[in-house]
């Protein structure tokens, strides 16, 4: 998954199975692994607002003021 819409839903998938489910499976705690997920969603976001904040800073021009234009 990419970009933030792969974080929001890997956090939708994880409520859901958090708090909306009340699926049983022998050996799975469903509730464990939606926690993961919505966690692994959250630390995505904020890795890719990071990276993309990076880029839109270093996509803009440099100019130098300070050279003399004689």
């Amino acid at each position: 998954m990419r970009g933030i819409g792969g974080c929001i839903t890997l956090i939708v998938v994880g409520a859901i199975l958090t708090f909306a489910s009340d699926w049983h499976m022998d050996g799975v705690n469903l509730d464990v692994v939606g926690v993961i997920m919505m966690v692994a969603g959250l630390l995505g976001l904020g890795v890719y607002s990071s990276v993309l904040r990076r880029r839109r800073t270093a996509a803009l021009p440099v100019v130098d003021e300070t050279r003399d234009r004689t």
